[in-house]
């Protein structure tokens, strides 16, 4: 299938955060090995009206990367233990990401297993933390682009609207009540409600 485009992620958070489900992530490292995941949950966040947003107060050096042009990672390191994987979504200047809180793997488990320390399949990245760490994901990716490079989001096909399900955000305390979360109902790989799976 081919790679996702820049116009792809030019639309509104919310509306991309159930779009990128089912869609592959792809990371290529310097060995040559693909590290692939079907992307099964993710949470929008917004830089407007959502308390939740590190973008809420304002631009910052640490959230500076949420206001880049649509189709970046921003990745953040959070609870003293966790990289967050989010990718740029609304027009450059305006914060908006999405939270890729889970995945299905794909290809590279053998890498992953190594990385998580487990052999359990639907452990491997179910949950924003635990998939950050399967791919080697942390700081030094952020603000890398998925258009060139070792990044990128193959398409796949869309969704049914009756695969898709909604409900609140998780592991926050603020704007927690917003129904921005989406998620492939069924699929093993969804996340049990942490932070780290």
């Amino acid at each position: 299938m081919p790679r996702l485009e820049k116009q792809f992620f030019e639309r509104p958070s919310i509306e991309l955060a159930g779009m990128l489900l089912g869609k592959i992530f792809i990371r290529r490292l310097p060995d040559g090995t693909e590290l692939r995941g079907r992307i099964v949950e993710t949470e929008a966040y917004l830089g407007i009206g959502d308390e939740a947003c590190h973008a809420w107060r304002g631009r910052t050096e640490r959230n500076s990367m949420m206001f880049a042009e649509p189709g970046r990672l921003y990745v953040y390191f959070t609870y003293g233990n966790h990289s967050m994987l989010n990718i740029v979504s609304e027009p450059e200047h305006t914060a908006g990401a999405v939270l890729i809180r889970a995945m299905e793997p794909l290809a590279g488990e053998p890498f992953m297993q190594m990385q998580r320390n487990t052999t359990i399949v639907t452990d491997l990245m179910s949950g924003p933390g635990k998939l950050t760490r399967a791919m080697a994901i942390d700081r030094s990716c952020n603000g890398l682009s998925l258009f060139e490079g070792e990044f990128c989001i193959e398409d796949a096909p869309a969704l049914q609207e009756k695969e898709i399900g909604t409900s609140t955000r998780i592991g926050i305390t603020r704007s927690r009540d917003l129904p921005w979360r989406r998620f492939i109902i069924g699929n093993p790989h969804v996340s049990r409600g942490k932070v780290s799976g």
